[in-house]
């Protein structure tokens, strides 16, 4: 067995290891939970209902970066949490659809993908046992 490449991008030539892969296709699921639940909430009592599903989509998300420590574990549950969301949107030829016309599902829908690109964007957390890059230090 070889040893990992230490060049730039070299982690995407090793092979996944089986607990990170599962840890990502469990945020993906989890994110479709998420989103199907925030959808059926968010309309129930329009404010309330609307908060709590934003604070579970950032919980997850926010969960997400801490668990794995990198953007793609926010990427991942946001992937589930998009494609149940882009599903309930559209409604079938009846004209029934859990996300209606209306100022709630839109909000919760720009809402959860701007809390998705703020947490994926966000610094990462410093590592333990850091050396400071300042002189003298």
């Amino acid at each position: 067995m070889s040893a990992p490449r230490q060049d730039a991008g070299g982690w995407l030539a090793d092979t996944p290891k089986p607990v990170r892969i599962v840890t990502y296709v469990g945020l993906i699921l989890l994110g479709a939970v998420v989103g199907t639940a925030g959808a059926l909430v968010q309309g129930g009592l329009f404010p309330g209902g609307l908060l709590l599903a934003l604070f579970a989509t950032t919980g997850l998300f926010f969960g997400g970066l801490r668990l794995t420590g990198t953007q793609v574990g926010v990427g991942a549950p946001a992937l589930g949490w998009l494609a149940a969301v882009i599903l309930l949107s559209m409604g079938r030829a009846e004209g029934d659809g859990v996300l209606a016309a209306g100022a709630g599902p839109l909000l919760y829908l720009f809402g959860g993908t701007l809390i998705a690109v703020m947490c994926a964007t966000m610094s990462r957390l410093p590592q333990p046992d850091a050396k400071s890059g300042r002189l003298g230090k």
